[in-house]
């Protein structure tokens, strides 16, 4: 197909076949319908006709024709969409993940996952490569800030995920700072300084922890560019190990006071992985209306899911419901014959 030389464009191609596609069918039911008024007699019986809406099956079955033609011959048309998510997406449509992580000596304890045989960062890991296989990476930018009893940011801004998963892979992060309690104020201070600059609402904070003490006082405003927050706790919950003369476990209600105070959401993260509801959500913020938007392709598989159902659901309505007429002996009435 050319354009501009009177024929049609590429773009009209899928319509005229699906028409022409139609108009076959259309023939095809036609005939149809004459051997059916011949049979009509051992089919429907001496009433000579099926149900009512039986009437309305030949249309439908065009419009099921002509919709997944169309459906089919426009993806076949459209590049494949593996290309257009490997593109590098313009910077003002870009999102941001921070990742505050725990990286103090308790989250080296084995009491995490399902089966409580993994440490702490073991079980961070996990959570984290499970978000990366569920989220589209390629719209966010992330960074990540070590917090024992100070913060630092480790990397900023990276999209390079396989840095990410070297960092979460068990590296010995608390020795970058000296002994004391956790401090996960100081994270989130860290997290709002580098969101700043940021456009508003394209970043979400994800603080995995085991929990600590959260003062009172002092809680970081989160700047205008954060959108979510999400708490994530790691570890027992129950039965905690002991580890510098106390017992440590996860601290859960310190860390869903946490996230309250953030105004922002906590998720036990021992046993179950990050719930695909707030994952939803979070990865809904930041970019616009832009992948909200039904494209061609859309409407195309939409086309295709619709008119295959119909043109296959169809026979089956039509031998269950096409006709009240039920040819035979009905339970308990004598043959009128002698055979």
């Amino acid at each position: 197909m050319v354009e501009n030389d009177g024929t049609v464009t590429l773009v009209m191609f899928a319509e005229l076949v699906a028409c022409a596609t139609m108009f076959v069918a259309a023939i095809a039911e036609i005939l149809h319908a004459r051997r059916c008024r011949r049979l009509a007699p051992l089919a429907f019986g001496p009433r000579l006709r099926p149900a009512s809406w039986v009437y309305v099956v030949p249309l439908l079955r065009v419009l099921a024709v002509g919709a997944l033609v169309w459906g089919l011959v426009t993806l076949l048309q459209l590049p494949p969409r593996v290309h257009q998510l490997l593109a590098r997406m313009p910077e003002a449509d870009l999102k941001h993940l921070v990742l505050v992580l725990d990286v103090s000596p308790s989250m080296r304890l084995q009491d995490a996952g399902p089966d409580k045989q993994k440490s702490r960062r073991q079980r961070a890991r996990d959570l984290m490569d499970s978000l990366f296989d569920r989220v589209a990476l390629p719209e966010y930018k992330v960074s990540v800030i070590a917090v024992y009893n100070g913060a630092k940011p480790v990397v900023e801004d990276t999209r390079d995920i396989e840095v990410i998963r070297n960092i979460l892979d068990d590296l010995p992060l608390e020795y970058a700072f000296p002994s004391g309690k956790t401090n996960l104020f100081a994270g989130l201070e860290q997290a709002a300084r580098l969101a700043r600059p940021w456009r508003p609402r394209s970043t979400t904070v994800l603080v995995i922890s085991d929990g600590d003490t959260v003062p009172a006082t002092g809680m970081p405003q989160m700047p205008a560019a954060v959108k979510d927050v999400l708490v994530v706790g790691v570890g027992d919950p129950i039965a905690g190990k002991f580890i510098d003369g106390r017992q440590s476990r996860q601290d859960a209600s310190t860390l869903r006071q946490l996230a309250q105070r953030l105004r922002g959401f906590y998720h036990n993260g021992n046993a179950k992985q990050i719930g695909t509801s707030l994952l939803e959500r979070f990865a809904d913020g930041g970019g616009g209306e832009r992948g909200a938007q039904l494209t061609r392709r859309e409407y195309a598989i939409a086309a295709v899911i619709a008119g295959g159902s119909v043109y296959a659901l169809l026979p089956l309505f039509l031998q269950l419901l096409g006709t009240g007429w039920r040819p035979g002996v009905r339970p308990g009435r004598k043959p009128s014959g002698v055979w």
